[in-house]
């Protein structure tokens, strides 16, 4: 039964890397941006994060330094995508790679350093419940953060006028600019939050999910939360959800190994990325479906005097 337990304990800290990008990249593509440049933002933030908490000591800062480094990479990629008019999908590809390379250079100093030890989370009292105790309430605080920042960014999406100007950008922000609003800088202003959570989990990685800076790490869930804002269809409640199932695909692999089951760890390793192409299969037989709640203007370039 423990077991258990912690398979969901694991679930909700795996999935709370994958929320976190995923919300990201959701608010970019409201308003019409695809930044294909995650990976490449996470690994900058991961080693940024853990460089900074290992000279520091402390996680907050690690915190702050990747949610910055995050912001500043995707205001880079804003302005080269939003005034320059580069082509989005050539521009986030680009900044992927480049993330990735820069990542793995200024890590190597890093591989061996080990971080301070880490400070108990658990709720009192309720940490104690049996089963619930450890399955849910001995988790980082980000992990119940992650869920209140979901509850948040519906409500400012579908409840306040802000949210509805953004997400009018995103459908036409040829209206949205005869309406007098600055489509360019919403734009912006939308693409570094992003980033920002991006960078966000790119820290929570390399500082809670696995302690310590290895090269690659992020290992493809800057693309699998690419893929999450697509399979949630654009939609922060059903994000949360993705991203929760794909993290106990996660895990199911080391649940399974840690139980004896004879299946080949290769096998085991590529769950994850299995279910990415299944689901992404599955919803493109329906292409009304998604061209109902996709965003109108995603992907398009805008030009102001046209």
């Amino acid at each position: 039964m423990d077991s258990y337990a912690l398979l969901l304990a694991a679930t909700l800290n795996a999935g709370t890397v994958l929320a976190l990008a995923s919300l990201g990249l959701l608010i970019n593509e409201k308003v019409g941006i695809v930044n294909l440049g995650a990976e490449g933002m996470m690994l900058c933030a991961a080693i940024a994060g853990f460089a900074t908490a290992v000279h520091t000591g402390s996680d907050a800062m690690g915190f702050g330094v990747g949610i910055l480094v995050g912001a500043f990479l995707a205001a880079v990629f804003g302005v080269l995508v939003i005034w320059l008019n580069t082509n989005q999908f050539a521009t986030g590809l680009a900044l992927s790679l480049f993330g990735t390379g820069l990542s793995a250079f200024v890590g190597t100093a890093y591989v061996q350093e080990k971080l301070v030890d880490r400070a108990s989370f658990a709720i009192p009292y309720l940490a104690d419940i049996p089963w619930l105790g450890v399955a849910l309430f001995r988790q980082h605080p980000l992990v119940y953060g992650t869920m209140a920042l979901t509850g948040a960014i519906i409500w400012f999406m579908y409840k306040t006028r802000a949210g509805l100007v953004l997400r009018s950008v995103g459908e036409s922000p040829e209206s949205a600019h005869a309406l007098g609003y600055p489509v360019r800088f919403i734009r912006l202003g939308a693409v570094v939050a992003g980033g920002a959570l991006c960078g966000l989990a790119g820290a929570y990685i390399s500082l809670i999910y696995t302690p310590l800076w290895a090269e690659g790490m992020v290992a493809g869930k800057g693309w699998i939360a690419l893929a999450l804002t697509t399979f949630a269809t654009w939609r922060p409640g059903r994000v949360l959800l993705g991203a929760y199932l794909f993290g106990g695909v996660t895990m199911l692999q080391l649940h399974l190994q840690a139980l004896g089951v004879q299946i080949p760890s290769q096998l085991l390793n590529s769950l994850p990325y299995v279910a990415t192409v299944v689901v992404l299969a599955v919803i493109s037989r329906n292409p009304q479906w998604i061209r109902i709640n996709m965003p109108a203007s995603i992907g398009k370039p805008f030009y102001p005097g046209s």
